[in-house]
């Protein structure tokens, strides 16, 4: 069935059920980032394959609502669907809510399927309707109707890692999530979020591609502890394994029964990562506490053996790095590299690791005027052919046993020029300043933002994406509460977090330009004026130099790039052979 088609049937179906407008979320009972097969349903509906947007669809309009990461993917996909692209103005925001205040008419009804919609996302459509006399219904899934050989629920096994890797077990963390429950006065949480369940429980699996986690939710009820998980998926062994750790084993569609049926005076529920199906179907009896998991901020810092296996995680990833770039400037010129075999052979080089188990997302191979898509993934129809000459983006990362890698490098394949040099240089600058920063225990992530654009805005560039993400240990490459952008978020950055700092300069249909490193933030100081902390950059992989224009560097920033190349040299020859150690060598030295 054609795009075309399938807009055509939903709108048939929402005038059999009086629908006047469809929302559809990019998201899924557990509000993922990324999701199972079996929702997504904006893939399905428009050939949008974007992580992030809403579909809004009335009689006379369709819509994809997303930010400017995906502005120019979505225009391309969208060509000849029915949809349009309507541009955020803020990253995030439900504005597609004041846009239907302003197109319908009192008494006519918005619906939404409740399994896909964050508790957050239908309070604001809710509150922005509602009050208009427009009506609101979270429980129409119009998609059940029409989606014929939908995928089924993913049935890969799930595992539980041992205490040695993860630094404390299920119990303690269970011991610290009460704790955190009776400071709120209360005794009980649902957790959905499959990161947070993946945490608590020491579990991993594989039902949503790059994520190791598994589809399941959890209910903390006063002693008890309940995981509700497709049946088949954990091994005898496990089971008896989180029974040990006071950990009961329920059918996965038993869960929505357990909600309806809480008898406690009182429930906390994230209302950024739980579905408002759930949250609807909690008793009117039970007050429910809206708040951040407990599990999410305990969860992002993280204990002294998850940083060391990270770090081992590093010099793994950065050997991998190393052979893929030599590999790569010794075959650019036969003409027969293009984006998707480039990222093909990355994933074969870390494959090629003890502990591999997946890339942490889809490679971002961006050649040319591909480098300038913050979010491109190379397809067919895109995938250029490289040659010696231009920038070349490449953003990727590695699932390991013992970590989760995110980095992004820029090189120049041949010719470059001068304005390629000093936009390079001025990103690097912004890493650089990033990664140096100091600051008084406290300090919010969009402080950090800011310190880092500072190069680019000074010379009046600036980029539109976050500079920095929470990562998570061998879990989800985007992991809260904490993030550098310019957003008031009010997370104060903890010692113990792992983030990226991420600048970039984009010139449409042109080039792009990224330089990504992970840190971990520590305390070095307390002192009259307080607590101070700095970060320890994590990522190995050498920072290409020949872009480099040293005008605009000042020496501290020289020092910085030599010291860090060279460190990247000690870290990774041990694992090297000679002719690597020589290539990189070469790729290391002073500038």
């Amino acid at each position: 069935m054609k795009y075309i088609e399938k807009l055509a049937s939903i709108r048939q179906v929402m005038k059999e059920k009086g629908v006047d407008a469809y929302i559809i979320p990019s998201s899924d009972p557990h509000i993922s980032e990324y999701l199972p097969d079996r929702y997504k349903c904006i893939v399905w509906t428009s050939g949008f394959t974007g992580s992030a947007g809403t579909l809004v669809i009335t009689q006379d309009f369709a819509g994809l609502w997303t930010d400017s990461r995906y502005f120019v993917q979505a225009n391309e996909q969208l060509a000849g669907t029915g949809f349009e692209l309507v541009k955020l103005q803020a990253q995030g925001k439900p504005e597609y809510a004041t846009w239907l205040a302003n197109k319908l008419e009192k008494g006519q009804l918005v619906a939404f399927d409740g399994n896909l919609a964050a508790v957050a996302v239908a309070q604001a459509v809710q509150d922005e309707l509602l009050p208009l006399g427009i009506q609101v219904d979270g429980h129409i899934d119009i998609l059940a109707d029409i989606w014929e050989g939908r995928p089924a629920l993913p049935t890969a096994k799930a595992y539980l890692l041992d205490v040695a890797t993860t630094g404390q077990s299920t119990k303690d963390k269970l011991a610290a999530i009460r704790g955190k429950l009776k400071a709120k006065r209360t005794t009980t949480h649902f957790v959905s979020s499959l990161d947070d369940l993946a945490w608590i429980l020491n579990i991993r699996g594989n039902d949503v591609k790059c994520n190791p986690v598994v589809l399941g939710f959890l209910l903390i009820d006063g002693d008890k502890n309940i995981l509700y998980i497709q049946s088949g998926k954990l091994s005898d062994a496990d089971v008896a394994s989180l029974n040990a750790s006071g950990v009961t084993v329920e059918e996965y569609e038993k869960a929505f029964e357990a909600i309806r049926q809480v008898s406690s005076e009182n429930i906390l529920l994230d209302p950024k990562r739980t579905c408002f199906a759930i949250y609807d179907a909690v008793p009117d009896s039970v007050k429910i506490i809206e708040d951040l998991n407990p599990s999410t901020l305990l969860k992002a810092v993280k204990n002294e053996t998850e940083l060391e296996h990270t770090r081992n995680a590093m010099r793994k990833d950065g050997v991998a790095l190393t052979k893929f770039f030599k590999w790569l400037e010794e075959n650019v010129a036969s003409g027969k590299l293009s984006e998707i075999s480039i990222a093909e052979r990355l994933q074969q080089f870390r494959s090629e690791l003890d502990g591999f188990v997946d890339i942490s997302f889809d490679t971002i191979a961006g050649y040319l005027e591909h480098g300038a898509l913050p979010h491109y993934k190379a397809t067919d129809e895109s995938n250029a052919t490289l040659k010696p000459e231009g920038l070349l983006l490449v953003d990727s990362g590695g699932q390991y046993l013992d970590g989760t890698t995110d980095i992004t490098r820029v090189v120049s394949l041949g010719n470059i020029t001068a304005e390629e040099r000093v936009d390079y240089t001025l990103v690097l600058k912004g890493t650089i300043e990033g990664s140096t920063a100091i600051f008084p225990k406290g300090t919010r992530g969009y402080q950090i933002d800011a310190i880092t654009r500072h190069p680019l805005w000074s010379k009046l560039r600036n980029y539109g994406h976050g500079t920095g993400h929470g990562v998570g240990f061998f879990l989800n490459v985007h992991e809260g509460p904490h993030v550098f952008n310019s957003a008031a978020i009010d997370i104060p950055v903890e010692a113990g977090m792992i983030t990226s700092v991420e600048p970039g300069l984009y010139r449409e249909g042109q080039y792009g330009i990224r330089i990504e490193n992970l840190v971990h933030s520590k305390v070095i100081e307390s002192n009259y004026f307080g607590e101070f902390m700095d970060f320890e950059t994590l990522t190995i992989c050498y920072i290409a130099t020949d872009l480099v224009d040293k005008t605009i560097l000042d020496q501290k920033h020289i020092d910085w790039l030599n010291n860090y190349n060279s460190w990247v040299f000690d870290q990774l020859s041990p694992s090297l052979s000679e002719e690597e150690k020589t290539w990189l060598a070469d790729k290391t030295k002073a500038i």
